[in-house]
């Protein structure tokens, strides 16, 4: 049995890139830049104006002037207005591109207006109002690193460099194995006593699609052949792998088998931890990986949560994560030499200490659990009494 560190180390080192395509910026939400970005102009691009009101020469204002006639108005998208009289102003909204004579804007707030006149009420500051042409980048310079997990604002920030077409990096292609005779699908009404719908599958397949993955399903019966047959066929045309169930000892197991038997490179086979003790990893070709879960709920879903999404994460090239933490809130008794993957509700206390609550169930099987806990609590192999007050490694959902 391999310790947890040591399966989680095999895993990492076998992260993949499966190299980058173009799409479009509106259809990247999620995905990781694969290019530096820059601007192809100075932002803003203009002199911009940012409250409504007046555009004046600050020269005037010095001068003395407070009674300023409106010689234009301007818009937001209008052509800059070029000329100004002495002791005139433009009424201008925000938005407008301010060009000379003009170098400062004050707000409707400070003045009185009445007919072709605006009347200045408060002091006003050289400059004020106006935000600078290439104040925020200039052009040429850098916006967005590659590597960065676009959303909204990545998007935005596209959009107003006129990317439309982004260079991001490739998911791998994903089919999702469920095994297992007793299962059925979900729209069986009702299933025979001896029967349970499939759920993992669907979890596995909600998860992956928050990476914009469209996982294959596909359900396995308990044959030998049939299930050698599919995984040889799934090897040559799929990156990535995902079986839940039929990996254990049982005499119907016959995942592992096959998984040798197709040409898998298995890395290991089983883990020091509970829940999901039987749970296999490997390798084929130059690209695919293979992950073997096991098929109780919540050992699938913690193998999901501990090793898939961070071995996901770092091949599509998202940014390590830092570890997070929580304190344990009551002692915990755990008596199997194996690190112990404890459901918890956490919180979080007046100082901002992340607290757990142990919400320990009825077992591998007890998927409805999940529901109530938010996280996994990592309490190492090696002691039995976890008292509460200490700090253990937190994998929230």
């Amino acid at each position: 049995m391999l310790p947890v560190a040591e399966a989680e180390r095999i895993v990492l080192s076998q992260a993949r890139s499966w190299g980058a395509e173009a799409l479009s910026f509106l259809a990247a939400q999620g995905r990781v830049l694969a290019e530096d970005m820059h601007a192809d102009r100075d932002l803003p691009p203009f002199d911009r104006v940012t409250m409504d009101g007046i555009a004046i020469r600050f020269a005037d204002y010095e001068a003395g002037c407070r009674h300023f006639t409106i010689e234009a108005v301007q818009a937001a998208g209008d052509s800059p207005v070029s000329s100004l009289s002495s002791n005139a102003c433009i009424e201008i909204m925000t938005g407008a591109a301010l060009s000379s004579p003009a170098d400062t804007v004050v707000p409707y707030e400070h003045l009185h207006m009445s007919d072709r006149t605006a009347r200045i009420t408060q002091a006003v500051r050289q400059g004020q109002n106006i935000h600078r042409q290439g104040q925020d980048r200039r052009q040429g310079d850098l916006v967005m690193l590659s590597g960065r997990v676009i959303g909204p604002l990545e998007i935005s920030m596209a959009a107003s460099v006129g990317k439309s077409v982004l260079q991001v990096n490739k998911l791998p292609r994903t089919v999702i194995l469920s095994s297992g005779d007793e299962l059925v699908e979900v729209a069986a009404t009702p299933p025979l006593p001896h029967q349970i719908r499939r759920s993992n599958s669907y979890a596995l397949h909600a998860t992956l699609q928050r990476y914009g993955i469209e996982a294959d399903l596909r359900h396995l019966p308990d044959s030998s052949d049939v299930i050698l047959h599919e995984i040889k066929n799934c090897l040559q045309s799929y990156d990535l792998l995902l079986l839940s169930g039929g990996v254990s000892m049982g005499k119907f197991d016959y995942i592992p088998q096959a998984m040798l038997e197709a040409g898998v490179q298995i890395h290991f086979n089983k883990v020091q931890q509970r829940p999901g003790k039987p749970f296999q990893f490997g390798t084929f070709g130059s690209q695919g990986v293979i992950f073997a879960l096991p098929g109780n709920p919540v050992s699938t879903f913690l193998c999901l949560q501990r090793y898939v999404l961070p071995w996901l994460e770092r091949s599509l090239g998202f940014p390590e994560k830092p570890p997070q933490w929580a304190q344990l809130e009551k002692t915990v008794h755990f008596e199997p030499n194996l690190t112990y993957f404890m459901q918890v509700k956490t919180w979080q206390d007046e100082t901002a200490q992340r607290w757990a609550t142990p919400l320990q169930g009825h077992g591998s099987g007890d998927f409805a659990n999940l529901l109530d806990a938010d996280a996994f609590l990592e309490l190492p192999a090696g002691q039995t009494v976890f008292e509460a007050g200490r700090v253990f490694r937190l994998w929230s959902y």
